[in-house]
């Protein structure tokens, strides 16, 4: 005895959902930015510090979808 389930909804597929990518960018990027944004300016703040060390922050501008 098998029973129908008609009235279930089809679940969403991790795959189907839209992803974004954005590029990282250093702090040297960030000082001649023209749309200037939090996360950036606290970047260059930080690397700003002597002896500071830094791998890039993602930047919004560069957003792409997948």
């Amino acid at each position: 005895m098998s029973k129908n389930k008609k009235g279930k909804a089809k679940k969403q597929l991790v795959s189907d959902k839209k992803q974004y990518v954005m590029k990282l960018v250093l702090s040297d990027t960030c000082a001649v930015c023209k749309t200037p944004c939090d996360r950036g300016m606290d970047y260059l703040a930080r690397m700003s510090r002597p002896g500071a060390v830094g791998k890039g922050v993602p930047c919004i501008l560069t957003r792409k979808k997948l």
